[in-house]
């Protein structure tokens, strides 16, 4: 069994090992066009942070790891080409730049994501930076280092935790989102609630603006040095870092005719199949279904990217296994402020044709007495036709985590607020309330449903 893997970093690198695990005697080839394979992206952040000094804490195994297990990894390789009726790839040195055919009886594409570049004047100014790859967090944080002033564009997840690595390097850092509100998966008011939570602590080390779309950069040859919006804003800055949302790296899927789904990224079914024989696709450059109303959804995401690998490598070795699909689970923090969700929002749910109602509730993460105790503010949502739960979102400064993950289980059990409310979630002072806010929120949800 010969088996090629397209791509190395997540899904891809969960792939060969799952692989080499179910068929000692398999030919396995990784080839990916980074520096590196098997490594924690979502790492970099905490990297760029200061949280640990030595890049290499990020490497999850190395190519003479792989090797060990007879699993060859061929970094600085790109596969310009599926040829599907002869069941090979055309695979290219980026270094050498020669080139050979390299046969394939199951193929594994995991090409993964880049940044999304805007159209900005001066994009290719020296210091605007986009962040994807180990190179580029080793390159941000040396300029980090001789920076006094920065511009994070986009406030979506890793703006978000861009901007705290920022702040916490001491760099003053202007966040701009061109949307209304930052964190915009949120509901409209709970983007509005870590924003303005987020300004309550921002003790002049950082400003944030929505509604605001950045227009140029200007510099000199040293690098950048101002950023222009379309409000008239001049910012001077030292560096730009592009967080403005990533895109599916599906072309070569598409050269080879390999179906995409209406998300825009490669279509699978349940066993992460494409509708090419003995093809599979995983990691960020697969749509998901969506659990909540079996609808697909994109979702990169590092946990579910794994979830996808091994699916696919179980498969491609003839072991069934199925990957059912998301509740769109995911969790981040800036600067002691934690956000997190799971399942639709209120507005997402309009939008599907549901008739939703929800709970707010801003309370203590545990009694108040106990020193450490933080508020936090959770919202749920529940359908009013059948009391189904929909989904939560949670921000604050205490144990927001918790409960998402807690209502995540009660998403995949398809409970309803009802059953919900019967839960028996534990309690002590240093960890919750007498009643959990959760609760709290469930029992609005059901006088609401009875109303």
């Amino acid at each position: 069994m010969k088996i090629v893997i397209i791509g190395g970093v997540a899904a891809g690198a969960k792939a060969a090992a799952k692989a080499r695990r179910l068929l000692p005697d398999a030919e396995i080839n990784i080839y990916t066009e980074d520096t590196h394979v098997s490594y924690s992206a979502c790492g970099i952040p905490y990297y760029i942070e200061g949280n640990f000094e030595d890049f290499r804490m990020l490497l999850v195994r190395s190519p003479e790891d792989f090797a060990k297990d007879n699993i060859f990894v061929h970094l600085e390789y790109k596969v310009t080409r599926i040829i599907t009726f002869t069941k090979q790839v055309l695979v290219e040195s980026k270094k050498e730049g020669n080139a050979c055919l390299v046969d394939y009886d199951k193929l594994i594409i995991a090409t993964g994501a880049r940044p999304f570049v805007p159209k900005i004047k001066n994009v290719e100014l020296n210091n605007v930076f986009t962040i994807r790859t180990i190179e580029d967090a080793i390159a941000i944080r040396k300029k980090l280092e001789i920076s006094s002033n920065a511009v994070v564009i986009g406030g979506g997840y890793i703006g978000i935790e861009m901007l705290e690595a920022f702040v916490r390097q001491g760099v003053y850092t202007t966040l701009i989102e061109r949307s209304p509100y930052i964190m915009s998966l949120f509901d409209s008011e709970m983007s509005e609630l870590i924003k303005t939570q987020l300004l309550s602590i921002s003790d002049r080390k950082f400003d944030i603006l929505t509604s605001e779309t950045v227009t140029e950069f200007s510099g000199d040859n040293n690098g950048v040095n101002m950023v222009k919006t379309d409000k008239g804003h001049t910012i001077d800055t030292d560096m730009v870092c592009l967080c403005a949302g990533v895109i599916p790296n599906v072309e070569l899927a598409v050269d080879a005719n390999i179906a995409l789904g209406s998300t825009g990224a490669i279509k699978v079914n349940k066993k992460m199949e494409t509708n090419i024989p003995d093809i599979y696709a995983c990691g960020d450059c697969v749509e998901e279904n969506l659990l909540i109303n079996n609808t697909p959804v994109w979702m990169p995401l590092g946990s579910t990217a794994n979830k996808e690998g091994r699916c696919a490598a179980m498969n491609a070795c003839g072991v069934e296994d199925i990957f059912d699909g998301v509740l769109g689970s995911a969790v981040t923090r800036c600067l002691g402020l934690t956000m997190s969700m799971t399942g639709i929002t209120e507005e997402r749910a309009k939008e599907l044709g549901y008739n939703p109602i929800s709970a707010t509730v801003t309370k203590n993460d545990k009694v108040g007495y106990m020193p450490d105790a933080n508020n936090i503010t959770l919202k749920v949502v529940a359908d009013s036709e059948t009391g189904m739960l929909l989904g939560a979102q949670g921000i604050g400064s205490g144990d927001v985590d918790k409960r998402i993950n807690t209502i995540a289980s009660a998403l995949l059990g398809k409970l309803t607020v009802q059953d919900f409310d019967k839960n028996d979630i534990t309690y002590a002072p240093p960890f919750s309330t007498t009643i959990d806010p959760l609760l709290n929120a469930t029992q609005i949800l059901i006088a609401k449903l009875k109303s």
